[in-house]
């Protein structure tokens, strides 16, 4: 069984679900999941768990997000980035307007997602109406921007800003942009974004796509998918409860926690009920 972490380096031009199918080749694992999407234009880090660590997706902490990407100034495009087309134009915006407009697009935002996007429309994706030449209005979405940063200005033959975002879940940076061309009297789009962190995880060690492609990528354990999780070693006769549903004495604080056999290898993922952890989720047995 291939049951483990893989943290992925995703190249533009696939899309996330391409990197689940090269994963399923290499592993021979026909259960793998991500912990969140990447855009097909987009790079970065891809959390991928395989096997039965798949059942700890809904409880792996991607908060909070950090992206690098590069605004361009002077046109708006539907899909918000590089592959769109062009549906409005508008001067270039200057840095002097870009880093006055930036307080306004920091905090707690109510984000109107992109056209081009997963969200569901009457049970169709907004993509999907949106290639079909249907207009639809998506409803604001509440989302968390912590922070910018302006990275590097240019104004040569496009005017350019390459920003880093640290943010929560669900954010579209593609939206970042729209609105921040908007603001600054411009219009925007990204031609570049990269996820470099996804909350404990960094790019820094993901593997490449081709080094999974090619067997060369090494899966982590399923216990390092839970890193701001305490971890409680169990004896066997805890294990062996554990196993069967049945609550065990917790020694660690925090309301939830990693449960580990004698070796370190991860059981279950638990939550408090009292003194005791409740498993929620097991993966051996």
């Amino acid at each position: 069984m291939a049951d483990g972490l893989l943290l992925v380096d995703k190249p533009a031009g696939v899309t996330s679900h391409d990197v689940v199918n090269v994963v399923r080749r290499a592993t021979g694992e026909r259960r793998v999941g991500h912990a969140g999407t990447l855009d097909p234009f987009a790079t970065g880090l891809l959390v991928v768990l395989t096997g039965r660590a798949t059942r700890l997706i809904p409880h792996v902490s991607g908060d909070p997000k950090v992206y690098e990407a590069t605004v361009r100034f002077g046109a708006e495009t539907d899909t918000e980035d590089l592959l769109g087309s062009i549906v409005r134009e508008a001067p270039a915006a200057t840095e002097e307007a870009v880093r006055a407009a930036i307080p306004a697009l920091t905090g707690w935002l109510d984000q109107v997602p992109p056209a081009y996007s997963a969200k569901r429309v009457q049970g169709k994706r907004a993509y999907d109406l949106a290639r079909e030449g249907i207009a639809v209005e998506l409803a604001p979405s509440r989302v968390r921007v912590d922070r910018w940063e302006l990275l590097a200005w240019r104004a040569g033959e496009h005017v350019e800003a390459d920003v880093r975002v640290t943010c929560g879940g669900g954010t579209y940076i593609r939206s970042l942009a729209r609105d921040l061309g908007r603001l600054t009297g411009s219009a925007a789009h990204l031609t570049a974004l990269r996820r470099a962190h996804s909350g404990a995880f960094d790019v820094a060690h993901a593997t490449s796509l081709d080094d999974v492609r090619e067997g060369r990528a090494v899966l982590r354990a399923p216990l390092d998918a839970l890193p701001e999780h305490p971890v409680q070693t169990l004896d066997d006769g805890d294990v062996r409860r554990i196993l069967a549903g049945i609550q065990v004495h917790a020694i660690v604080d925090g309301a939830w926690a990693a449960l580990t056999n004698p070796s370190g290898a991860l059981v279950a993922l638990a939550e408090r009920a009292g003194e005791r952890w409740q498993p929620r989720v097991v993966l051996h047995g």
